[in-house]
């Protein structure tokens, strides 16, 4: 463990991970290059100027420097042998007038031509506005020489400049498109996992990328056909049970129906009991179905709890409405009015006779909230509560399927909503759901 240190700072996604990769050859391509460029281009280029100037600086000296009266300096002397325009000499004073304090001074060109000269000579580089290269000659330590370079300009791109932009462009480039190209089909792979979690079986997601991320893909494939197989099992078992057990249900009911005067108390009995039981069979239609892509529509959630409070009215004369001032939000009205339907169905069962129902309006979403005045839930339990076939029953009795809140939860989810289960302090339990107005898009 103490070798594998260094493996927290490395990054996690495969993304990052193929682009440091990339990041790290391309710096040692250009190092590299940089040295191969420095060596075998570069340092010859230099030795060949240097070699040039030191023949010319020879050959200015190759006859000695003769002072007649016309020329009083050894300056004015070299002067007047030069016959080209970028070589020029200076004594110590005008060379410093001239910058070749600025200059830079350098080892090896300095060495290179004092073996070239047969003596002591300096070399400095002064790259300001022209490319000057000065050189104090053994033969006249006195003086400095001035050579002009003009087929060098700061100003112009240098070849070595130009290759190490290229090949990092090219290599950023082509290392980008590498990482995008290996991580696409992981992006593809992530929105379809988060589509089959939801409930939805997109088409089977093409073969394609490296070896391991094609097989990874293939087996999501085999996956999600099973899973939608044994979906479409599921909810045709279901659907069967539920149809199979409707046709002896209304067989009960009517032979109910012939019972005589003395058993009226059992015929309410048996009516109510097939009442039950049918209420239970269309919960599980409800919860069977797999309508995840419903057609969202503008409109009032005040609308919607107006109905199901003046509905509910007749078995409920103690019902609160607190209404805001909330928009239109994009919604399937027939589902989220089951939603409060069921929310409100509950309240009633376990409650005392009492439910309050409101509404709110956020910057980003629109809300509604049903509260009873039951004896609430332990909060261990709420979570649970959204899970199929599960009741809270220590505390709120054992009435129903156990599929109510598992309905609704699966409406708001495909709504892109939440719902939220909270106790009361006055006791009782509070039920809170949001509507974004502007559902993801996942």
């Amino acid at each position: 463990m103490m070798g594998k240190w260094w493996r927290q700072f490395l990054p996690r996604s495969a993304f990052s991970q193929i682009f440091l990769l990339i990041a790290c050859l391309l710096l040692i391509n250009q190092i590299v290059s940089y040295v191969t460029v420095a060596f075998y281009f570069i340092k010859p280029t230099y030795q060949q100027i240097n070699q040039l100037i030191a023949h010319q600086v020879n050959f200015l000296f190759y006859d000695g420097v003769t002072i007649d009266r016309d020329n009083l300096t050894v300056v004015d002397a070299l002067n007047n042998k030069i016959r080209q325009d970028d070589m020029k000499v200076f004594n110590l004073q005008q060379a410093q007038r001239a910058g070749v304090e600025r200059a830079t001074y350098y080892s090896t060109l300095s060495a290179q031509m004092s073996e070239y000269l047969g003596g002591n000579a300096e070399v400095r580089v002064d790259q300001g506005k022209h490319f000057y290269i000065w050189i104090k000659p053994p033969q006249e330590p006195s003086v400095w020489i001035r050579v002009t370079l003009t087929s060098f300009n700061e100003y112009e791109l240098s070849p070595l400049t130009l290759y190490l932009v290229v090949i990092g462009a090219l290599s950023v480039l082509g290392g980008w498109l590498f990482a995008r190209q290996q991580n696409r089909p992981l992006k593809s792979l992530e929105k379809a996992a988060i589509s089959v979690s939801s409930g939805n079986f997109p088409p089977p997601l093409p073969l394609q990328g490296s070896t391991e991320i094609i097989e990874v893909t293939n087996a999501f494939n085999q996956m999600s056909h099973s899973m939608h197989q044994l979906e479409q099992d599921r909810a045709l078992l279901m659907a069967g049970i539920s149809h199979d057990l409707r046709t002896p249900l209304t067989r009960i009911r009517l032979a109910s129906e012939m019972m005589v005067k003395e058993d009226e108390y059992l015929k309410d009995g048996i009516i109510n009991d097939i009442e039950d039981m049918d209420a239970i069979i269309d919960q599980f239609i409800a919860y069977i179905r797999r309508d995840q892509k419903p057609n969202l529509q503008p409109d009032q959630v005040n609308r919607i709890i107006q109905e199901v409070a003046q509905a509910e009215s007749a078995r409920c004369d103690n019902i609160d409405l607190e209404l805001a001032d909330c928009p239109e939000v994009p919604m399937a009205p027939i589902a989220i009015k089951r939603v409060v339907s069921n929310l409100v169905e509950n309240a009633l069962r376990y409650g005392n006779g009492w439910v309050r129902m409101s509404t709110q309006h956020l910057p980003d979403r629109v809300g509604f909230c049903v509260e009873d005045d039951g004896p609430g839930i332990d909060p261990s339990q709420i979570e649970n509560l959204f899970q199929p076939f599960t009741r809270g029953d220590t505390a709120r009795g054992s009435l129903g399927s156990g599929l109510g809140l598992a309905i609704i939860k699966r409406i708001v989810d495909i709504h892109k909503g939440k719902v939220v289960l909270t106790n009361r302090p006055e006791g009782g339990l509070r039920a809170q759901v949001w509507l974004m107005k502007k559902p993801r898009v996942d």
